[in-house]
């Protein structure tokens, strides 16, 4: 069997997978913002499973980690941790289990991208939801040469000042500007100028990534259809033959988009 833990800002969910890929087991508790206390909920919570026959863990954390170390930098400001290293705490108490650890997006990215990867070579997964993140998957593998992609951290000029790509265009960033949640927005003057700061990213991954497919995630995302034609139509504005427009796709599974990807990373590691 493996286990999936996805650690996120305001939860942790833990799932137990079968060798084939699904669910035995699942469970969730609230991500305590102190590492010490958090690391007594997940040998507690792991207790609770009653994992025998373990044989692999993954992991998916914000922010950015050492791949040489399993070392978490610093988790991007979803969680005060720095420099703390939950590979390492979890194969103490899983010592049997080979452990492996990513950035949640791109394991997010990996989860849905392998949904499409027998038609599309070349996949770029956005999460909209508190902040932005994503990943570039190649042939079914998150990409290298994107290990560390974090498009929500690039810079625009907006409204006047030098801003964070995820400080306009997130779900959060919706709903602070309209005070309302994504799902109760139907103002289509409002899903219009998003898709405009949704474009602004875009314009500007699109020709170093050249992807076949987009897929968009996240508590924004999953109300794509509420902007894809404002969106699609922003995109075809750039009208630049050497930067082809992808399909662009809502993710088919995006509350379990990160615990299937830890899934898929351990598969194709162990």
């Amino acid at each position: 069997m493996y286990l999936a833990i996805d650690v996120g800002a305001t939860k942790t969910l833990l799932a137990v997978f079968s060798y084939e890929g699904k669910i035995l087991n699942e469970l969730k508790f609230p991500t305590p913002q102190d590492y010490k206390n958090f690391k007594e909920h997940i040998e507690k919570n792991i207790s609770k499973l009653g994992l025998n026959g373990i044989d692999g863990v993954g992991i998916g954390m914000p922010g950015l980690i050492d791949h040489s170390t399993g070392l978490s930098i610093d988790a991007g400001g979803n969680l005060p941790w720095q420099k703390v290293n939950l590979k390492k705490d979890v194969a103490k108490i899983l010592p049997n289990a080979k452990v492996f650890i990513h950035n949640d997006a791109k394991l997010a990215a990996l989860s849905e991208a392998l949904l499409y990867h027998k038609k599309y070579k070349m996949i770029m997964y956005i999460t909209l939801s508190t902040g932005i993140g994503g990943g570039v998957i190649k042939n079914g593998q998150i990409d290298d040469d994107y290990i560390n992609f974090e498009p929500g951290r690039m810079r625009f000029d907006y409204e006047g000042k030098n801003q964070k790509w995820e400080d306009f265009a997130s779900g959060k960033a919706l709903s602070q500007r309209y005070g309302k949640l994504a799902a109760e927005i139907n103002d289509k003057s409002i899903w219009k100028q998003y898709a405009h700061l949704v474009a602004m990213g875009f314009e500007e991954l699109l020709p170093t990534a050249q992807p076949e497919l987009i897929i968009i995630g996240g508590g924004a995302g999953a109300h794509l259809e509420k902007f894809i034609s404002y969106l699609t139509h922003e995109l075809k504005m750039i009208n630049d033959p050497l930067v082809p427009l992808p399909e662009i796709v809502r993710a088919k599974r995006p509350e379990e988009a990160v615990i299937f990807g830890c899934y898929e990373y351990i598969r194709q590691n162990i």
